[in-house]
């Protein structure tokens, strides 16, 4: 269970892109811990400098300032790499909606390039972040892999291209790659400031701050909300599945099922306050309602989450108490 026990080459180089963003920079500080190279690729317009410099006096840590949307700078940081983790992108439904332009050159281009890059170095594994928003307007649940709705927002439809780019460079040119669909992946790092922020850590700022949150929608939508340390997990364990798993992509979630008004209220209880939320509108291109079938992710990569969402609420207001 979990990942701190997993062994590479003893001189194994990981590239993480988008390394000083919040997924990025736990897999940094999580493959540094495990005693092995990281280079971070990041233009810092989401993610803060601030997360990695802890790391940048350790001589196993190397950060590069380039933008994934530069080729050249892509094929760069690839050489020499072993395993490349592309988590360099855009979030936000609603912000997609406003920059579908920005969008597909950062998602979709970007990751191309990223995939090119790792290519023409020969890079072992590709690593690349996706998102529970492909399962689009399906109602089915729990979501399960190859029961695909119509998406409902540009960011999900980045995700797909992604996603189809991934089989196309796995079947023709051999490039082992491994797309993860994240659902709500929440923890430390994750940034409350914003118009745009996630729901648990701005909620966990706001009741600190004794402000009233707002809802959208009516709170009942639920949410497969997916402690950091799974994620780490995962991206670790494609880097070692067998190449006959490449080219697909995989739910990467907790397995359970949260409604957001359940969580308001642990949030609450947990932070010793009593306030009652605003609902606002719901806004355009959410999915209603999302949990994770893991069992193929359980099968072909290892996946075996250890933080429920009990467990990793309570590490992640801990950590936001300590650093807010």
């Amino acid at each position: 269970m979990g990942y701190k026990n997993l062994k590479f080459e003893d001189e194994a180089v990981f590239l993480v892109t988008g390394g000083a963003g919040f997924i990025g920079s736990n897999l940094c500080e999580a493959i540094l811990e495990m005693g092995y190279r990281v280079r971070c690729l990041d233009n810092l317009s989401t993610g803060k400098y601030e997360n990695i410099e802890p790391f940048t006096s350790n001589d196993r840590f190397t950060f590069i300032e380039g933008d994934i949307r530069d080729l050249d700078t892509c094929k760069e940081a690839c050489k020499g790499a072993d395993y490349v983790l592309n988590q360099a992108a855009w979030g936000s439904v609603p912000r997609s909606i406003e920059m579908p332009l920005l969008y597909e050159e950062i998602n979709i281009r970007g990751t191309l390039n990223m995939m090119e890059a790792s290519r023409q170095n020969g890079v072992k594994k590709f690593v690349y972040a996706s998102s529970s928003s492909v399962y689009g307007d399906h109602p089915v649940l729990p979501k399960k892999e190859g029961h695909e709705g119509k998406v409902l927002s540009p960011y999900a439809l980045t995700k797909k291209v992604d996603e189809e780019y991934g089989r196309l460079y796995k079947s023709l040119y051999g490039l082992d790659t491994y797309g993860l669909r994240y659902f709500n992946v929440f923890g430390r790092r994750q940034d409350p400031d914003g118009a745009y922020a996630a729901v648990i850590p701005k909620f966990i700022r706001q009741l600190m701050g004794g402000e009233r949150p707002t809802i959208n929608g009516d709170g009942r939508q639920s949410r497969d909300f997916t402690y950091i340390d799974n994620v780490i997990e995962a991206n670790l364990k494609a880097c070692l599945a067998p190449s006959e798993a490449a080219g697909e992509a995989f739910n990467v979630g907790a397995g359970g099922r949260e409604y957001l008004i359940d969580v308001y209220r642990d949030l609450c209880r947990a932070l010793g306050v009593e306030t009652e939320p605003v609902f606002g509108p719901e806004r355009a291109g959410d999915i209603r309602d999302s949990n994770a079938d893991i069992s193929k992710a359980r099968e072909l990569l290892g996946y075996d989450p250890e933080y429920d969402f009990a467990k990793g609420i309570g590490l992640a207001i801990g950590w936001y108490k300590e650093n807010l």
